[in-house]
């Protein structure tokens, strides 16, 4: 009877572990090089983890959705499905840093019996997951669970908001994990940095579509994500009729039952070189929905408001009108610059009312003018007023021969914020316009589902400087590996007013730059910029005639982009080539050293005639002075060039053979 009795038990053992085991299963996923692998576990919840050459990089950690009808994955959820899949190809990505993306990854798909799924990809520069459902009707997302353990004690980069509306205009502080406190959203990308031997990773997001972007928040030793409630009710600010948020709903989005989510994406690198060129949010945002970007154009802008309509030695009063304009446009037209913005005050802003002109402003006149000397117009508009009356605009505008809106002032990233920029993105592409979305959320993958947004600015550009005084250079060298890996920024750089630390002064009508005017030059070869404003003063530029030819004969867009040195918030040189042409930028923050430029990656056997403008001896006391110097380089060629505090480089690479 003992004996039966221990039958019986081992028996119900046996049973009860196969019944554990049959509710856990463990998944495995490795890059295509094998480098770098997430683990996922389903339980009553899923959690993920992410390790790299056999270290972890992140803990386990819970993922899912919150319904108000309940939770994803829900508990006690089966999966019926586990499906692998394996994708190796090269995407087309016009005016992106690379004009080809190499696409390839490993997928694991996790198919659930309540309608609901979870896809998991890792390539070997970085993981991702995201969520999809195929529920009937619409649901209430109350909100996402998303969590990031950083194993280890890594040194963060983090830019902290100073709340839910906020243009994404913060400067980065760095810290260890363990110290890191805060009360505030924190700005994705976050970057992680473990130092030699265990690499630098981000925490970014791609496909953003109905939906609100991430913020994350520390918990203890855990970033959790933290999203911007729905609006429940907005007014309209008095100054701009800008709309701003009154209320919310106690959700975060309310969406189509069946669709997918957005990517929550961890990028890895060895070494901080390698962060600026990782494409993985351009390849995880939705295909291209322009079926035709022939009519597309980046280029270079002549802009009036950084400057205050700051022309000088005219026979006229400059301002906002129709005289003044003709001037920023006759300058464009005589450097090869594509555009000219018309920015805030061409259409008064209290009227709230894009389809109307100022007196001052002839605006046939003006597009008549232009298209005589081949240079286009861009007029700027609040984002909320164009969308009032989006189709009449966009039809009226690109009828009239304007090429595009610099749309402003959204400042927010929740579900109805997001949906806006979709609805000016499409609709600007079918009526052939373009995008400069200026006061904005950071990019999630969205330059490569509609290419005629070519900038979103997000960033701490040098606009900062009218009305404070930061770490401009060292922000210079820090946001290209972090808030750049999102996608392309709308800077504003070209200041030929040029300050040393010391020497700077806040002046809002006659603004200054930090640093030196060669730091300002290679802000076009560093940053990613395919509509790229010239922000001074035409009487500025023609003033220093050799610069600016110099910084006028540089692309906007490339073929292909690589860093060959840099560190996170010290310094940065960045490659680029155009055709059979190479541009090399590079960048310092205060402290002044020497940097190295191996040419290697020219062509072997050819000869290059190379110009360089780059600082001089004296840049460091005055900084708008630098050094326009030609020789010839080739493959072999080694350079070691100065750089002042603050300072820069610029080196423009062309044939001199005609192979």
């Amino acid at each position: 009877m003992n004996l039966f009795r221990k039958a019986l038990l081992l028996l119900a053992s046996c049973g009860a572990l196969t019944a554990l085991r049959a509710q856990a299963a463990d998944y495995r996923i490795a890059s295509p090089d094998g480098t770098l692998v997430v683990d996922v576990r389903a339980t009553d919840s899923l959690t993920y983890a992410v390790s790299r050459r056999g270290t972890a990089l992140l803990e386990p950690a819970a993922i899912g959705l919150r319904f108000a009808e309940g939770l994803v994955p829900a508990r006690g959820a089966r999966i019926v499905a586990a499906d692998r899949t394996s994708v190796d190809r090269v995407i087309p990505a016009p005016f992106h840093r690379q004009s080809e993306v190499a696409e390839r990854y490993n997928q694991l798909r996790l198919t659930y019996d309540g309608g609901y799924a979870v896809t998991f990809r890792v390539f070997d520069e970085g993981c991702a997951y995201r969520f999809e459902t195929a529920f009937a009707g619409e649901r209430t997302v109350v909100d996402e669970i998303a969590a990031f353990r950083f194993a280890g004690d890594p040194e963060l980069f983090a830019a902290c908001s100073d709340g839910f509306c906020n243009a994404f205009q913060f400067c980065y502080d760095r810290c260890r994990a363990s110290e890191f406190r805060t009360d505030k959203p924190v700005l994705l990308p976050l970057a992680a940095d473990w130092g030699r031997g265990r690499g630098k990773a981000l925490i970014c997001e791609s496909d953003l579509e109905s939906y609100p972007g991430m913020f994350l928040t520390p918990d203890g030793g855990t970033l959790r994500g933290l999203f911007a409630a729905l609006p429940d009710s907005c007014y309209l600010h008095e100054r701009r009729c800008q709309e701003r948020v009154a209320t919310r709903h106690d959700c975060i989005a309310r969406v189509e039952g069946t669709r997918t989510y957005p990517w929550r994406i961890v990028a890895v690198a060895d070494e901080a070189r390698e962060l600026p060129t990782n494409d993985l949010v351009y390849a995880l945002g939705a295909e291209c929905r322009v079926a035709d970007c022939s009519w597309i154009e980046p280029g270079k802008v002549a802009w009036e408001w950084w400057n205050d309509w700051g022309l000088t030695h005219v026979d006229f009063e400059p301002g906002i009108d129709t005289r003044t304009y003709k001037a920023y446009i006759d300058f464009a037209a005589a450097y090869g610059l594509e555009y000219v913005v018309l920015d805030e005050g061409w259409s008064d802003p209290k009227g709230g009312d894009v389809m109307a002109a100022i007196p001052a402003i002839d605006l046939p006149e003006l597009v008549r003018y232009a298209d005589e000397r081949g240079v286009g117009l861009i007029l700027w508009a609040v984002a909320n007023v164009l969308d009032a009356k989006l189709e009449e605009a966009c039809a009226h505008y690109a009828a009239l021969g304007i090429k595009g809106f610099k749309v402003d002032f959204i400042d927010r990233d929740d579900q109805l914020a997001v949906e806006r920029v979709y609805r000016l993105a499409e609709a600007a592409a079918a009526h052939r316009l373009t995008l400069d979305i200026h006061g904005v959320y950071k990019p999630t993958g969205l330059d490569r589902t509609y290419p005629n947004i070519l900038n979103f600015e997000g960033v701490f550009g040098l606009e900062e400087l009218k009305w404070s005084n930061p770490d401009m250079p060292s922000y210079d060298v820090t946001f290209p590996f972090i808030r750049m890996v999102q996608g392309p920024v709308d800077y504003t750089p070209g200041a030929f007013r040029n300050a040393t630390r010391e020497g700077f002064a806040i002046d809002y009508y006659r603004p200054m730059s930090q640093g030196t005017r060669a730091h300002q030059a290679a802000a076009y070869v560093v940053f990613d910029m395919p509509l790229a404003m010239l922000c001074d003063s035409p009487s500025h530029y023609i003033a220093d005639e050799p610069c600016t030819r110099f910084i006028a004969s540089l692309p906007s867009v490339y073929d292909r982009t690589q860093v060959l040195s840099g560190e996170i918030a010290e310094h940065i040189v960045t490659a680029r080539r155009k055709g059979e042409a190479w541009y090399v930028g590079g960048m310092t923050d205060w402290t002044p050293r020497t940097l190295e430029v191996d040419l290697s990656f020219l062509e072997p056997g050819r000869r290059y005639r190379l110009t360089m403008l780059a600082d001089d001896k004296r840049s460091a006391e005055e900084p708008e002075r630098y050094a326009l110097r030609e020789r010839t380089a080739t493959s072999k060629t080694r350079l070691r060039i100065p750089l002042a505090p603050g300072g820069g480089f610029v080196l423009r690479l062309e044939p001199a053979d005609n192979r």
